[in-house]
Parts: C-alpha cells; sequence; structure tokens
C-alpha cells in the first residue's frame, strides 16, 4: 500500500487522522484568506505565525500516524 492509499484508509477509518486532517484543512484555508487580506497588522501577522505553527504541527502527528500504519503493514 502506498502513502496516498494509506493516507485515503486513515481518512475513512481513522477518525483521529481525519480530525487532524479537517484541522488542517482549515488552517491552510484562514492562511489564504490571511495572505488574499490587503492589510496585514501586527495581530494578523501573529496569526499567521501561530496558524503555520499549528498547521506544521498537525501534518507532522499525520506523517507519525502513516508512519506508524505502514510499519504495521510490513510486520
Amino acid at each position: 500500500m502506498t502513502g496516498p492509499e494509506i493516507k485515503q484508509s486513515l481518512l475513512a477509518a481513522d477518525p483521529e487522522f481525519r480530525r487532524l486532517a479537517e484541522e488542517h484543512s482549515l488552517c491552510e484555508t484562514k492562511l489564504e484568506q490571511i495572505l488574499d487580506s490587503a492589510y496585514l497588522n501586527s495581530e494578523v501577522l501573529v496569526e499567521e505565525t501561530i496558524l503555520k505553527k499549528k498547521k506544521l504541527r498537525l501534518k507532522d502527528q499525520m506523517e507519525q500516524i502513516i508512519a506508524h500504519s505502514q510499519h504495521l503493514l510490513q510486520h
């Protein structure tokens, strides 16, 4: 099973993975809205940094779950 196949399987079967993916997508949407804004004040720039860090943390958690699933499939 490939990485994308495992990801699709986890999205369908693992509620925690699905929650992480949805939260990651929400962060992406908020970041796009910030970047589309014509005016970025200091509060918005702080929010952008927080969202980027959160999005990265979520992606790392998702990658850990995928790696764990791949490991289980190999054994």
